[in-house]
């Protein structure tokens, strides 16, 4: 098993540096032609000036502007940086060890680095912060989602975490603000066959073969609004907020189901009512039970509650 090599750059705001790996052969005179050719969606003048500022690099140092092609080779450079709206909520450390780190996610907070948030997200931010370089999540939730998140501090454990999670070893409990309708029964438990195709925002269930299974309780109920506790069997792309809808009971602040709304990524007045509460399963390190809670709050559900004002804003880490 060869080892991975390890990159001349450092980390910049708790992100990896890209690295390229150059194609056994090919026309190209320089690397520069070669880059260019590579990233058509970086501007030439943008890859000369980085060359220019020595911020690509191969094993040996900075790129020239004329360094000459060279084949199955490896170069390593730092993305440009989208333009970020700050998100002005804080992370709440819910558990730290040795190998495991547990925090309360907050809402309009992606977990990881992906289209236009990256340094707004809880990886970047726990990476910089605690000084973790090598953090990495073993799941994920959507960014308009609160509540638990499990990262690896450990990198030789992580796939042992990871696999918890895709062989479906953790009993995992969201909690829901949504309408209360009396003439719903509950508890029961929802399937059905949930879509999501590359490049659309929406997901949507389908006839066909059963993909998706939720079980859905009424904990209480209290001025038209009810709260609900739900156990998802399965993990598909919006599965929660997709078989609520389909109860007729969407989500308080799902701008998502039943209808699309055109929300700014800076608006953070109306956060999803939904809630990672807890995390379940046996350690595979330890072999010891673990469980963790969620100290965040649904803001719907407190009393005089609004949803104007994301919970969880007030979290330390």
């Amino acid at each position: 098993m060869r080892r991975k090599l390890r990159s001349p750059l450092p980390q910049r705001h708790g992100l990896d540096p890209v690295r390229l790996r150059t194609p056994d052969d090919g026309p190209w005179r320089t690397m520069r032609e070669h880059l260019v050719e590579r990233l058509p969606r970086v501007d030439p003048a943008r890859i000369d000036e980085m060359l220019r500022e020595e911020r690509i690099v191969d094993l040996t140092g900075p790129l020239a502007l004329d360094a000459p092609f060279v084949p199955r080779s490896f170069v390593w450079f730092h993305r440009d940086l989208p333009v970020e709206a700050p998100v002005p909520f804080e992370i709440g450390i819910v558990h730290r060890d040795e190998h495991l780190l547990v925090v309360d996610k907050p809402h309009f907070l992606a977990t990881i680095p992906r289209g236009k948030h990256v340094v707004e997200t809880a990886l970047v931010r726990l990476r910089r912060d605690l000084g973790l370089p090598t953090l990495s999540p073993a799941h994920r939730l959507d960014r308009v989602t609160a509540g638990l998140v499990l990262f690896v501090i450990t990198p030789e454990l992580r796939g042992r975490y990871q696999t918890l999670f895709r062989d479906r070893l953790v009993r995992k409990t969201y909690e829901a603000v949504a309408p209360y309708r009396p003439d719903l029964t509950l508890p029961r438990t929802v399937r059905s066959r949930i879509v999501k195709e590359r490049g659309v925002i929406r997901a949507q269930e389908v006839p066909g073969e059963v993909n998706a299974e939720t079980h859905v309780e009424l904990v209480d109920h209290a001025g038209g609004l009810g709260r609900y506790r739900l156990r998802p069997l399965t993990g598909r792309t919006h599965q929660l907020r997709l078989h609520l809808c389909s109860l007729g009971i969407p989500i308080v602040g799902d701008d998502l189901y039943p209808e699309l709304l055109d929300t700014p990524l800076d608006d953070y007045s109306g956060p999803l009512q939904l809630l990672a509460r807890t995390l379940e399963f046996t350690d595979p390190v330890s072999g010891e039970p673990r469980r963790f809670e969620s100290g965040l709050r649904l803001r719907a559900w407190e009393p005089g509650g609004r949803t104007d004002a994301p919970e969880g804003s007030s979290a330390r880490s």
